[in-house]
């Protein structure tokens, strides 16, 4: 079998397994954002705990972020802003004040359009349960939106236009309150779950098997190259 034959078969079989190796890496990351998913939904099945007991005066917030919470107060109807998402979808973004005089902004479902009719909120005290979310990411603040709404529920833009003083994070009502107040559901992202810190060790030990088994495969085919070269010299100095 000549030298670059057999340069040709280690490269190609050093490069299936390499390809190998790092299809099992993405495979075990999939794994692992799988089980951050399924970490952060489960977390928002657990039963719902107070919001003002887990959230100080001082603004100290408890691990309640992407749990459902309860709480009571009073919507504030002129108080009230529309939040268009990057897809086009209109959240209704309304004050409740608490009896300490706090504010909890609350995603109280979405709308058709900006053009569209808002409902009003419920009058006097309502009981409010829905999953505590924390300010949004500033990455689509850059978005044109029409005048006057929000391109994300961004709490140190509402500071600025809210007098009293703001709960550290929002509620976003589940699809049945949100219809009982004639709206649609509104679009809840989770916080990252824990996942499996065994799962992304995994992916990370089959990409430094990839890696490794990458070098070795150039090693030999060096090799062979250089120990073919020096077969032939030989056979020259013989003759």
């Amino acid at each position: 079998m000549g030298t670059r034959v057999k340069q040709v078969l280690v490269a190609v079989l050093g490069a299936a397994i390499c390809v190998t190796m790092v299809a099992l890496g993405l495979w075990q990351m999939r794994v692992f954002e799988s089980k951050e998913d399924e970490s952060a939904e489960l977390r928002t099945q657990q039963p719902a705990v107070s919001l003002v007991d887990n959230v100080a005066m001082d603004g100290t917030t408890g691990d309640i972020y992407g749990r459902q919470v309860e709480v009571s107060g009073r919507y504030l109807a002129d108080q009230q802003k529309l939040v268009v998402d990057a897809d086009g979808t209109v959240r209704v973004l309304t004050a409740l004040t608490l009896d300490d005089g706090r504010v909890l902004p609350v995603i109280r479902g979405t709308i058709a359009s900006v053009a569209a009719a808002v409902p009003a909120p419920p009058s006097g005290v309502v009981a409010v349960i829905g999953v505590f979310l924390a300010s949004e990411s500033a990455a689509d603040d850059t978005r044109t939106v029409p005048a006057g709404t929000l391109a994300s529920v961004r709490l140190a833009e509402l500071a600025q236009e809210w007098p009293q003083q703001l709960i550290p994070g929002y509620v976003t009502l589940p699809a049945l309150a949100a219809q009982g107040q004639g709206l649609g559901a509104a679009p809840v992202t989770l916080p990252t779950g824990s996942g499996s810190i065994q799962n992304i060790g995994y992916a990370l030990q089959w990409w430094v098997f990839a890696a490794f088994g990458a070098f070795m495969s150039v090693r030999f085919v060096r090799a062979i190259g250089r120990s073919g070269g020096l077969g032939t010299l030989s056979d020259e100095e013989e003759e």
